[in-house]
């Protein structure tokens, strides 16, 4: 087996080193971001059967899922992260994981959501990691991405008082929606909100449906 890519090996310490802070710095963020429940209750509203959240972290994002009636499972490269989200909840199936080559059959979700997790792909990688997406999500079906917008990335190495080596690729929306079509599953809703106070750049949320 050949060695993952060193962006993967980066954002899984990475992330490892802060989750516990992580989880409590972003507890009670989602609360406050209307666009986001907005963009969430929609997805939660269409989907059929079982949703993957790919890259889900800590659970902030799948808990809003499950709130919403979402019968939804995670995954993520970060055993930390995934054991904070374990913890908060327990009745959700977390499992380790790259969105490089899901642990999933073909066809297997009604939905998928990639919630701030695509940011982190290098963009040479990016069509292969939504083509993965895509490949997992039924006919008929609904992916979700969620990332920030812009042209230069943002390169962190330190975050929440730790040590990290991240990148957060900033993307355009036109471009995503190109390459989720290249993927066979065009867009069919957008949506941009301005940044608040303490953000960098817009956020932008595209979701994208499979084809019957």
């Amino acid at each position: 087996m050949s060695a993952p890519p060193d962006f993967l090996a980066a954002t899984r310490s990475s992330y490892d080193r802060v989750a516990a802070d992580y989880a409590r710095h972003f507890r009670d963020e989602m609360a406050g971001l209307p666009v986001e429940l907005s963009v969430l209750s929609l997805f939660a509203s269409v989907v059929a059967g079982p949703v993957l959240e790919v890259g889900c972290g800590t659970g902030l994002a799948t808990a809003e899922l499950v709130r919403l009636g979402v019968d939804v499972s995670g995954v993520d490269l970060s055993p930390g992260m995934l054991e904070v989200a374990r913890r908060h909840l327990p009745n959700v199936r977390f499992e380790i994981g790259s969105m490089l080559d899901l642990p999933h059959p073909d066809a297997t979700f009604g939905g998928v959501m990639a919630w701030y997790s695509t940011i982190h792909v290098p963009d040479d990688l990016l069509p292969t990691a939504l083509a993965e997406l895509a490949r997992v999500v039924r006919p008929g079906g609904y992916l979700l991405l969620a990332f920030q917008v812009g042209d230069e990335p943002l390169h962190m190495t330190s975050a929440l008082g730790h040590e990290v080596e991240l990148v957060f690729h900033r993307r355009r929306p036109d471009h995503l929606a190109k390459l989720l079509a290249d993927a066979g599953v065009p867009v069919t809703v957008r949506t941009t909100r301005e940044a608040r106070q303490g953000e960098r750049t817009p956020q932008a949320f595209l979701l994208a449906r499979k084809p019957e």
